[in-house]
This record gives structure tokens, C-alpha cells and sequence, in this order.
């Protein structure tokens, strides 16, 4: 299997999940076998109450920034869906672009997980959450 690249998984996701990718209008900026950097762009329809970004805009860009590494694992199959995700929120999101560095802890048969750190673009140190994602594999 070749590793896709970059413009391949931004044109399978946008046939794939139209909606999510028009909606936050995510771009892939970094991915490896075991590795990636997914960015959210600052938009006003993901902020609530108090100028912070939203929970389930959190978690859609730690769900997909983790679906984005699986696939660049196991190469474009749409037939990985998840199966399990659970995230800390450890502080306020600032607005702002943010960024989810995710890194594949296990790729097996039938399984895979990954672990993500989100942190604002504008300061990789600075964690805003963090989310384990398991995914169910294609046999």
C-alpha cells in the first residue's frame, strides 16, 4: 500500500464528508504513516457563549484529525468508522486556528487507536484537550 497523500486524502474526505470539511472548512498540513497535523480555521459558527470554541467542534476535529492518520496508515478506505472517543477538556479554547497533532498508538487486525493533543495554533505548548480514538478496521 502507498501512503495517500496530502491532496489525495483532502479530495476522498471532501467526496467522503462533504458537509464536515464545507462546515469548518478543516486542512490537512501534516501527515505520515503514524502521524498528523490537521488545523481548524477560526470561524465564528464554532464559537458559543464566551468566545471559546465549542466541545463538538472539539471533538469533530479529534474524530477526523484521527480518521485522517488511520487512513494515512491504511491508505483511503471508507470503511474505518469509530467506535469509541474520549476526550479531556482541560481548558478555555481560545479563538483562534487550532491544531490536532495525532499520533497512532496501535494499528492491528481489526482495530486501531489514536491519541490526540489540541493545542491553538498560535502555541503548540499550550494544551487545550485531549482525546483517545479507537476505530473499528475494514477486514
Amino acid at each position: 500500500m502507498t501512503q495517500p497523500t496530502i491532496d489525495e486524502l483532502n479530495a476522498f474526505l471532501r467526496h467522503t464528508f462533504p458537509e464536515i470539511f464545507s462546515m469548518f472548512g478543516l486542512q490537512i498540513e501534516e501527515v505520515g504513516a503514524q502521524h498528523s497535523r490537521v488545523r481548524l480555521p477560526a470561524k465564528s459558527a464554532v464559537l458559543r457563549a464566551g468566545g471559546t470554541v465549542a466541545g463538538p467542534t472539539l471533538m469533530t476535529l479529534a474524530d477526523t484529525a484521527t480518521y485522517v492518520t488511520i487512513l494515512g496508515a491504511i491508505g483511503c478506505n471508507p470503511a474505518a468508522f469509530t467506535t469509541s472517543l474520549h476526550i479531556n477538556f482541560l481548558r478555555k479554547a481560545p479563538p483562534g486556528d487550532l491544531y490536532a497533532h495525532t499520533r497512532l498508538l496501535k494499528v492491528g487486525r481489526s482495530l486501531a487507536v489514536g491519541e490526540v493533543r489540541i493545542t491553538p495554533a498560535s502555541d503548540d505548548a499550550v494544551v487545550v484537550a485531549t482525546a483517545t480514538v479507537t476505530y473499528s478496521l475494514p477486514n
